[in-house]
């Protein structure tokens, strides 16, 4: 049992800096709303890790810097800008709710 504890801690310990590094954690830490809070952009960023592709998290990520950037996005037309808003809506209920 104490073995499984201590795997489980060097995993944890091991792969966070892995996981925290991405485009929404640089983007978050950097945006007004987080204020730097590194440890919620870092869960934030795991979220995103499991729910959206590479190119997602970039696009993403942009709605840090430029929010009137998602608006657009949601009131689209496109085939392709629905497809990735009802990704992104998956990933910001997930990480809402992980990361509370």
């Amino acid at each position: 049992m104490l073995n499984r504890i201590a795997i489980a801690a060097a995993t944890v310990v091991l792969t966070a800096p892995l996981a925290m590094a991405g485009p929404i954690d640089s983007a978050c830490v950097r945006s007004d709303r987080a204020r730097g809070n590194a440890p919620l952009c870092g869960c934030i960023q795991q979220v995103a890790n499991q729910t959206l592709s590479r190119s997602d998290q970039r696009r993403a990520a942009s709605f840090f810097q430029d929010p009137h950037r998602a608006q657009e996005v949601r009131m689209s037309k496109s085939d392709s800008d629905n497809a990735f808003w009802a990704r992104y809506k998956r990933f910001t209920s997930a990480a809402e709710a992980y990361c509370r």
